[in-house]
């Protein structure tokens, strides 16, 4: 089965998912790019390409992946059908009725989770879900993302004890695309 070199995955992801203009970002910081997720998020191949990539970041000994609301939802769902590991769909707040989980799916306490989410800048989401997992005993050191936007997000989550695991960085692929998809 054909497998996309990480430069073809860059300038795939580019073409597919790459927008300018004004954007407001979570973090508050305002860009005149973006990188919509849900575009490469939703095409099955460039999907499937990413999770080929992420596979290999997943920690060895990992019990559950957890995918964050909404992005790594459909990341943590294709990856556990590839790997066969179990998974879970945090919600950025738990629920107000019926069992008021912030998790759904598989139970997270006392196992080793690896995050799963698709575009990282600062890590604020994940810093604020991993403080609520780890309050409900899951055992969290790891998160894995399909494009890290900003350098120092790396930086911020190590402050928290988390490892951030790209499968590329925003540097990466404005570097392919500068080259014009050529070999780095």
């Amino acid at each position: 089965m054909y497998k996309m070199d990480k430069n073809e995955l860059a300038k795939k992801i580019y073409e597919k998912s790459h927008l300018t203009g004004d954007f407001l970002l979570r973090s508050g910081q305002r860009s005149n790019e973006y990188f919509d997720k849900y575009l490469f998020e939703s095409d099955p191949k460039l999907l499937m390409e990413i999770v080929k990539e992420m596979k290999v970041l997943i920690p060895e000994g990992t019990d559950i992946i957890a995918g964050l609301e909404m992005g790594g939802i459909p990341l943590v769902t294709a990856l556990s059908i590839e790997t066969g590991i179990a998974s879970a769909f945090v919600r950025k707040k738990a629920k107000e009725y019926g069992t008021c989980k912030i998790a759904e799916g598989s139970d997270l306490q006392n196992k080793n989770v690896c995050i799963i989410e698709d575009v990282v800048t600062t890590g604020g989401q994940i810093i604020e879900s991993v403080k609520e997992l780890r309050n409900r005993g899951a055992v969290i050191d790891t998160v894995l993302c399909a494009i890290q936007r900003n350098n120092e997000a790396s930086e911020i989550l190590k402050k928290e004890n988390l490892h951030l695991k790209p499968v590329l960085t925003m540097d990466f692929i404005k570097k392919i695309i500068a080259d014009g998809g050529k070999q780095c």
